[in-house]
């Protein structure tokens, strides 16, 4: 009896009735199934949206990812899913979280927690059903708003009223919460050059610069991954007016040595800037003809496909001019490197300028709708007809043909043919 009568207590005092927002965002996500599911489950069970998508909605932004909290612990969870046909996977069990699929759409549905140690890098957390002691784990009140389907917050720390005013304000002691995940210092950056209003807390600038070190310890791919939300966030634009931010962006990223080109950017480049992929955001950044790029590549473990595409920029730079700029020499990038390494290279010198250049443009236009030229001539018709043995000689003899195809303009004719299979 005291449970239900806290429940109804909570939601009485502390949930508010929003827009038709959620209404809206409940009708397109198809997701009512699942909240259904795991209230019918108990008398007590509950759901709500959490975190990042309350928080666009309440502001008014567009929500790539939905969030869910439950005070079922993950078994239970797995338990309800499975009993309402509910396609899902385990994709963090031991953090709580397992992710729903409905229509298609993935939903990250993590049980209540409190920590119970921290380390700087990770928590050890104990599940559980108290809402409070799950809002006290997280880091800025901006993100520990809870609502339901129908849009009712739980809002304990008021993050409602500091997202309106423009205030990203940790939940407690800053620097202790900083200890707790050193993580949380690139994660501020991202919130308060998104949304904050007013100038950095003296108190938050000292507990950031005395706990950076910290920040070694959190692995590559964590500290990557936050750095591709910021920068997709609405704030990594205004990172260069900010000093204090591209201080601290420059002290945990010492390779982003190029960073200051976002500063200047030509309007060609200030309209392609969200356009842009992150990786060869990445190469903007790191790329300077030096070993600074394997450095970074090697430190964060950037994928062999994605290394190939840094370093042919890389390789590229100290050699770029206004003669690398032509249609023949772009053609024969094109067909030997492929259209992504081309528009690569011709957006990473638009990028690289302070002024826009339109021949480098005009070959952006040329080249981004063509498919690579295919080589007129196989193997199979050096042997048959030209009475060429299956070999090495076969092989060197195509790749003399091919050199001879591409450097005249991808055009080559029979004669030709026959002239250089006879040197």
């Amino acid at each position: 009896m005291k449970t239900i009568l806290n429940k109804i207590f909570s939601r009485s005092k502390n949930l508010n009735f929003l827009d038709n927002s959620f209404e809206k965002l409940k009708k397109e996500l198809k997701i009512e199934t699942i909240f259904n599911s795991i209230e019918k489950f108990s008398k007590n069970s509950e759901i709500r949206y959490v975190g990042g998508c309350v928080r666009k909605i309440l502001n008014n932004e567009e929500i790539d990812d939905i969030d869910l909290a439950v005070n079922l612990n993950p078994t239970e969870v797995s338990e309800v899913l499975k009993k309402n046909n509910i396609k899902f996977y385990s994709t963090g069990i031991e953090h709580g979280t397992v992710t729903a699929l409905v229509d298609k759409k993935k939903f990250e549905i993590t049980s209540l927690r409190e920590d119970i140690i921290t380390d700087g890098r990770h928590a050890k957390v104990r599940f559980s059903s108290d809402w409070n002691k799950d809002a006290l784990r997280r880091d800025f009140t901006i993100n520990a708003v809870y609502a339901d389907i129908n849009g009712n917050l739980f809002d304990p720390f008021d993050g409602k009223k500091d997202l309106e005013n423009g205030k990203v304000n940790f939940i407690g002691d800053p620097e202790i919460r900083i200890k707790e995940d050193y993580l949380r210092i690139l994660r501020y950056i991202r919130f308060f050059l998104s949304y904050s209003k007013h100038e950095h807390e003296e108190k938050i600038i000292s507990a950031i610069k005395k706990n950076l070190d910290g920040v070694s310890q959190i692995s590559s791919e964590r500290l990557l991954d936050e750095f591709r939300k910021f920068f997709y966030s609405k704030g990594f634009s205004r990172l260069n007016e900010d000093s204090f931010s591209l201080e601290i962006i420059e002290l945990i990223f010492p390779q982003f040595k190029n960073i200051s080109v976002f500063k200047s950017l030509n309007n060609f480049a200030l309209k392609k800037v969200n356009d842009l992929d992150f990786i060869f955001f990445l190469s903007i950044l790191i790329v300077d003809g030096s070993d600074n790029t394997d450095y970074f590549m090697y430190k964060f473990n950037i994928s062999k496909k994605d290394k190939k595409r840094i370093n042919f920029l890389n390789n590229f730079y100290s050699n770029i001019s206004s003669k690398t700029f032509t249609t023949k020499n772009l053609s024969k990038i094109f067909y030997y490197e492929g259209k992504q390494s081309l528009l690569d290279l011709l957006y990473f010198q638009i990028f690289r300028s302070k002024k826009i250049d339109k021949k480098i443009i005009s070959f952006i236009d040329y080249f981004k709708d063509k498919e690579p030229p295919l080589l007129p001539l196989r193997a199979i018709t050096l042997m048959t007809k030209y009475n060429i043995p299956e070999g090495k000689e076969l092989g060197d003899k195509l790749k003399k043909i091919e050199n001879k195809w591409v450097d005249n303009d991808f055009k080559i004719s029979d004669s030709e043919i026959q002239k250089v299979l006879n040197n």
